[in-house]
């Protein structure tokens, strides 16, 4: 199984950063970030996977916003920084194709693989707050359909720049005084709805050919963007039927873009609670989830539901009937707490705090024995390709996960107990892209800077 190691703030759980065992104002230091790297490398993990965003998420209040943990180190640099002390884990960061450009974007990531020797990896994210819409001079943020439209001329751009030097263009002669082969560099002239870029990039092609591609869009457009260009797809799925669904779908849809069986990985986020006894480790859970002050929570669900506002609902009371326009967006996290708050015991306080202690991953509850009994469950079961470890607690988490749950599923033959290669394709088991201005010669167009 593939193995990724998302490293959320200070933790995985929304409260991780109150625990003492978390460790204490790391947002801003490089050193926490290189431990947690390095510690994800001891246990052999195919990457490191650093989420960001543009600006912050509304709050109701300055109460709410207080009481989160919201630094966020920019992760190309923060990566750049990381990759000279590791070697082998991939080091993957989060990008948006809404608010960047594809010239620059694909710059900063071949420029991170070259750093790292071919471990860089590209989270493709499309950015969904208004916050991020305002820091970049504009009123609204752009529609959904709109935002995915223009992601994927993103990285059909990003994708031709990367291949606008051929494998033979680099000479470096000293003798002949020849630097670059110019009849194997190819400008892009890219022409588009959102893009107009001429290229060629000003870099060789780095050592994977294209950075890693990886993306977690849930809705019916992410879906389909993820089909035609993610080689790794983040998902959140609570049981392991939906799991196997998604799983399933995914691969139907790639194959109808033409690629290949294996040619995209679907991993499931999981956030362990680990402990001596299943009792220790609910009760860590549990600990964990009565350090969310309840306005947070409240927002959270809030949120979820599309802004719907509870504040007039009692706390102890089923969750209100929602208006369709709350329902326009899809989402498919929203749907299982609608479908949760149709049992009997739902109130909209547990809701509240189911929403705000999940975050962004399913839980695997117990000993290091209960917590690899479900992802070798779950992998057996072809319902993930490996697994995106949120620990709830940084870096005390990572580190027990490493130290007890790796060792088993290596004794289980279902994890390596070393790498085998030396890029983040090689640990995924993914092809090197072709280049297509040497596959094809006739793509090739003569640059305008000579």
């Amino acid at each position: 199984m593939k193995l990724l190691a998302f490293i959320m703030q200070t933790g995985g759980h929304i409260a991780g950063w109150r625990h003492p065992l978390a460790t204490d104002s790391a947002l801003c230091n490089v050193d926490y970030f290189v431990s947690c790297a390095k510690t994800a490398e001891r246990g052999k993990f195919d990457a490191v996977f650093f989420a960001d965003s543009l600006g912050y998420p509304g709050s109701r209040s300055a109460e709410t916003f207080e009481g989160q943990e919201t630094p966020k180190l920019d992760p190309l640099p923060l990566l750049s920084a990381v990759a000279p002390v590791t070697q082998r884990v991939g080091l993957i960061g989060t990008t948006s194709t809404t608010y960047n450009e594809p010239y620059p974007t694909a710059r900063r990531f071949a420029t991170l693989d070259h750093i790292s020797r071919g471990r860089a990896g590209w989270n493709i994210v499309t950015s969904t707050m208004e916050n991020e819409a305002h820091n970049h001079g504009f009123e609204r943020h752009m529609g959904h359909a709109k935002r995915y439209q223009r992601a994927a001329e993103f990285v059909d751009a990003a994708r031709k720049l990367w291949d606008s030097w051929q494998p033979g263009a680099l000479l470096a002669d000293q003798d002949s005084g020849r630097y670059a082969d110019a009849s194997r560099i190819s400008a892009v002239n890219h022409s588009g709805e959102h893009f107009r870029i001429a290229g060629p990039l000003n870099l060789p092609r780095s050592p994977q050919g294209h950075p890693v591609l990886v993306q977690a869009g849930a809705s019916a457009d992410g879906k389909a963007f993820a089909a035609r260009y993610a080689e790794v797809v983040f998902t959140s799925h609570p049981a392991i039927d939906s799991a196997i669904g998604l799983r399933r779908e995914m691969h139907e849809r790639a194959a109808a873009f033409g690629r290949v069986k294996g040619a995209i990985k679907v991993l499931p986020a999981i956030t362990p609670y680990i402990g001596r006894t299943r009792e220790e480790a609910q009760a860590f859970k549990q600990e964990l989830d009565e350090l969310i002050p309840l306005p947070i929570a409240l927002e959270k669900l809030e949120t979820l539901l599309g802004g719907f506002d509870l504040s007039d609902h009692d706390l102890e009371g089923p969750l209100p009937a929602l208006p369709p326009e709350h329902l326009e967006m899809q989402s498919s996290t929203r749907d299982r707490v609608l479908e949760a708050a149709g049992q009997a015991d739902a109130t909209v306080r547990k809701l509240a705090y189911q929403v705000a202690g999940g975050r962004t991953s399913s839980a695997a509850i117990g000993t290091a024995e209960d917590v690899a009994d479900m992802l070798s469950e779950w992998y057996e079961a072809g319902a993930a390709d490996g697994f995106i470890i949120s620990p709830p607690v940084l870096a005390y988490g990572l580190e027990t996960f490493v130290d007890q749950v790796v060792p088993i599923l290596q004794a289980r033959g279902l994890f390596r107990k070393d790498y085998e290669g030396e890029t983040l394709r090689d640990h995924l088991g993914l092809a090197v892209p072709e280049n297509r201005y040497e596959k094809d010669p006739q793509l090739r167009i003569k640059p305008e800077i000579w």
